[in-house]
């Protein structure tokens, strides 16, 4: 498995090592070592991952990855040394998609990027061809769109995903742990948080009122469903 990564850090030995890992597994990799740059490559060009150092010296890194959400919805793992809770709530709230602390292991960093990639390679290969239309909704796989009305929602590839999954099994309940399988492409090293965040977040762009859901539900105890009544 190939793909254009960018790595986001100002420690150049971390970045040689880490480089020279990735590509071994052929991955092709593009360094820039401020915020400000990486959100200009991120304009310039097309990248299928980006690693992203939670703190940097010219932007903080929730910052750069907000920026960055307003362009592409590329995935971000983020790659620190903060082991701070909040923060990595923090960072899964503003657009993150993973997070891992340093020093990590390189296998388990390669096996969540193969995860990441694998689910979104999945998800063209076979849901392309179809546009979901369930209730007030029209999700087009194909732009990865999401339309409530006449109203574009803009949700960010994880979310996306995760609506996706709920809308096209309607009123099927799936655990946290189902939804991470599914959505993230991994178990053992998830977070089954990171899946109430993104609910959250779902809800907060698609509800009118985000604490009575009428499309997102929870089946208290088991997990989440799509109400398509």
């Amino acid at each position: 498995m190939s793909g254009k990564i960018l790595i986001v850090d100002t420690d150049n030995t971390f970045i040689k090592g880490l480089k020279y890992s990735l590509e071994q597994d052929e991955y092709i990799i593009d360094i820039c070592n401020s915020g400000k740059d990486a959100i200009d490559k991120v304009e310039k060009n097309s990248y299928e991952l980006i690693l992203l150092e939670l703190e940097m010296p010219d932007m903080n890194g929730l910052t750069i990855c907000q920026n960055i959400r307003s362009l592409s919805t590329v995935p971000i793992i983020f790659l620190t040394e903060v082991e701070e809770e909040i923060k990595k709530i923090l960072a899964l709230e503003y657009g993150g998609d993973d997070y891992l602390v340093k020093p990590f292991n390189i296998l388990e960093l390669k096996a969540r990027i193969k995860a990441i990639l694998r689910r979104i390679n999945s998800h063209n290969d076979i849901n392309s061809k179809y546009t979901i239309e369930t209730k007030d909704f029209t999700i087009n796989t194909i732009g990865r769109k999401v339309i409530l009305g006449d109203k574009n929602i803009n949700l960010t590839g994880k979310e996306f995903d995760l609506l996706y999954v709920l809308a096209s099994n309607p009123s099927e309940v799936f655990t946290r742990q189902e939804l991470l399988e599914k959505v993230w492409g991994y178990a053992y090293y998830g977070d089954l948080r990171t899946v109430d965040v993104h609910i959250r977040r779902i809800r907060e762009k698609i509800e009118k009122n985000p604490k009575e859901s009428a499309y997102v539900m929870t089946k208290w105890g088991v997990g989440y469903y799509f109400n398509g009544k």
